[in-house]
C-alpha cells in the first residue's frame, strides 16, 4: 500500500464546519419563510372562512320564500342587508324599457355575452316608489361582439317580477361603449341609459334584483341566470399546504444542524480507529507508513513437515 495522508472527514472537507454567525442567519431565514408561509396559510384560510359564509347564505336564502321588498327595502335610498343577500323578493310595477343598458365581460357558466339590465319602477305599499335595476339574464354576442344581434323588450306595462336581491356593486373605472358598463352600479347603470339618470334621482335603492320570473311572461325569453355557484374552492387545502411549509422550513434547519452536528462528532470518535484499521503509523512528518506484519506463530502441521524434511536429508 503506498503512502497516502488520512482523507477529512465530515462536512468540513473543503469548507469546515459552519460558524455560529452563518447559523443565525440560516436560522432567521427558516423563521421568515416560516412566517411568510404562516401569512399565506392564513389568509387561505380567511378566504375558506368568507367563502363557506357566502355558501351558507346562498343555501338559506335561494330557497326561501318570496317576501315583500318593502320588508328588506324600506323605501329609497336604503341599503340591502348583508344577511339578505339572494333572497327572493316580489315586486309590482313597469319596466323603464327605454332606460334599457347592456353589460359586457360577465360570462355566464363559461358562456360569453351581454346581460340585460333595465330599471324597474316598483310600488310600495305606503304609496312610494323606488326604481330598482333588474338583471333580465343574456343575449347572445352579435357577429362582431361589440353588440348582440338583438335585445328582446320585457313585458309591458303592470309586472310581477320575482328577483333575488343583490348588493349594489361599486362603479367600474373602465370605460365602456354608449349604451354599456362595465359593473351593476345603479348610479352607472342609469347614467348610461338613454335619457340619463334624473328622471330616477331620490328614488334609487341601494341594491339591485337577479331575475327569476315575470308575470306576465314576455313574447322572447332571454336566457336565465343560473343558481349560484356553492364550489367552496381549494382555500382549505391551501392552507394546510402552506401550515406544511412552515413546518418544513424550521425542520429542514433543524435536521440540517444535528446532520452537521453528528458529522463532527463522527469525525473527532474515528480518525484514530481509522489509523489503526488501515494498519498505518505517522512517521511524524504526515507521512504514513505501513506497521509491520505480525509474525505467524508455526502449526502442528508446519512442525510435522519441518520433520519429515530433516528425516530426508
Amino acid at each position: 500500500m503506498s503512502d497516502a495522508s488520512v482523507p477529512a472527514l465530515g462536512p468540513d472537507d473543503a469548507r469546515g464546519p459552519r460558524t455560529t454567525r452563518q447559523w443565525v442567519i440560516l436560522a432567521v431565514g427558516a423563521v421568515v419563510l416560516a412566517a411568510l408561509c404562516l401569512i399565506a396559510g392564513r389568509w387561505q384560510w380567511n378566504r375558506y372562512e368568507s367563502r363557506e359564509i357566502e355558501i351558507d347564505r346562498i343555501e338559506n336564502n335561494w330557497s326561501a320564500p318570496a317576501v315583500s321588498v318593502d320588508e328588506i327595502l324600506a323605501g329609497p335610498g336604503a341599503v340591502l342587508p348583508e344577511s339578505d343577500v339572494w333572497r327572493p323578493v316580489e315586486l309590482e310595477g313597469s319596466y323603464v324599457t327605454d332606460a334599457t343598458v347592456l353589460l359586457r365581460n360577465r360570462p355566464v357558466a363559461g358562456q360569453n355575452g351581454y346581460h340585460v339590465l333595465v330599471p324597474f319602477e316598483a310600488r310600495l305599499p305606503d304609496g312610494q316608489d323606488i326604481v330598482l335595476v333588474v338583471d333580465r339574464g343574456t343575449v347572445p354576442l352579435g357577429s362582431d361582439g361589440s353588440e348582440p344581434e338583438a335585445v328582446p323588450a320585457p313585458p309591458s306595462g303592470d309586472v310581477t317580477v320575482v328577483v333575488s336581491m343583490r348588493a349594489d356593486e361599486p362603479a367600474s373605472t373602465r370605460g365602456a361603449p354608449g349604451g354599456q358598463v362595465q359593473a351593476i352600479s345603479t348610479a352607472q347603470v342609469l347614467a348610461a341609459g338613454a335619457d340619463g339618470a334624473d328622471w330616477a334621482k331620490g328614488r334609487t335603492v341601494g341594491a339591485y334584483g337577479a331575475l327569476r320570473s315575470e308575470t306576465p311572461a314576455p313574447d322572447i325569453q332571454l336566457a336565465t341566470l343560473p343558481k349560484p355557484d356553492t364550489d367552496p374552492g381549494s382555500h382549505l387545502s391551501y392552507a394546510f399546504q402552506w401550515c406544511i411549509f412552515a413546518i418544513g422550513a424550521i425542520a429542514g434547519y433543524v435536521l440540517l444542524w444535528r446532520r452537521e452536528r453528528g458529522a463532527l462528532r463522527g469525525e473527532n470518535v474515528s480518525a484514530g480507529d481509522l489509523l489503526l484499521a488501515s494498519g498505518e503509523e505517522s512517521d511524524g512528518e504526515g507521512v504514513r507508513a505501513r506497521r509491520p506484519a505480525r509474525e505467524r506463530r508455526p502449526t502442528a502441521e508446519d512442525e510435522e513437515d519441518a520433520l519429515i524434511e530433516a528425516q530426508l536429508r
